[in-house]
């Protein structure tokens, strides 16, 4: 029995780790399309996304770590940390080896996002969206319990959860840009007018300071 507890920690901890990135995807994503607007305190979510991110990783590096002391499928490090590099179910580890680099990625950059620029930032935490695909591919068809019906079932639901908050997300950026872009030409119009009536007012300014002359000419006539 004590042989097949590394094996049953993996499996937990892959789990465990699978549903907190599932909930910090779709938290990030409530938070950036506001769908809970008037309720949780901005803060209090943006905190509880990092911390959700935070443990999906400690959990990932716990599977890992079962993986290797699991002496059943004896993986070594080679074949966690280089995509196709093991003889057991080489595609379906693959999937898991990639995302364990993409989950990496977007943790570290988070915690030094204020030494980052923006666009580097933002960039590299919208492999999050990949990051999700890879770890429920990976779930599903590299353990043994992918088979199962309530695992497919968690999946399904979190994939068509996330999708539709991801098209949410897509429509009310192209709203936004399509409303600064309507407010961009407005202003450009009121600019021109505002140009215009400066020009007519000096135009009409000049006239006024011609028409002494004029009378000044007639009188000394």
């Amino acid at each position: 029995m004590s042989h097949q507890i590394p094996w049953y920690v993996a499996r937990a901890a892959g789990l465990v780790a699978w549903t907190l990135l599932t909930a910090s995807v779709f938290w990030g994503l409530s938070i950036s399309t506001k769908v809970f607007r008037g309720k949780p305190r901005p803060a209090w979510m943006l905190d509880l996304h990092r911390y959700l991110g935070g443990l999906a990783t400690i959990f990932t590096v716990l599977h890992v770590a079962a993986i290797v002391a699991d002496s059943y499928v004896h993986f070594d490090l080679m074949s966690i940390l280089v995509p196709f590099a093991g003889s057991w179910r080489p595609v379906a580890v693959a999937w898991g080896v990639v995302g364990m680099y993409l989950l990496l990625a977007v943790e570290l950059t988070s915690l030094v996002r204020t030494r980052l620029p923006k666009k580097l930032w933002r960039a590299t935490h919208y492999a999050s969206f990949p990051l999700f695909g890879l770890a429920t591919l990976h779930a599903l068809t590299a353990g043994t319990d992918g088979s199962a019906w309530l695992v497919q079932l968690a999946a399904a639901g979190a994939a068509i959860g996330i999708a539709a908050m991801t098209v949410l997300r897509v429509v009310q950026s192209r709203r936004a840009r399509s409303v600064l872009l309507r407010t961009a030409g407005s202003g450009g119009v009121v600019l021109q007018q505002r140009v215009a009536d400066a020009h007519e007012i000096e135009r009409l300014a000049r006239g006024a300071a011609q028409r002494p002359r004029e009378v000044d000419a007639v009188i000394s006539a």
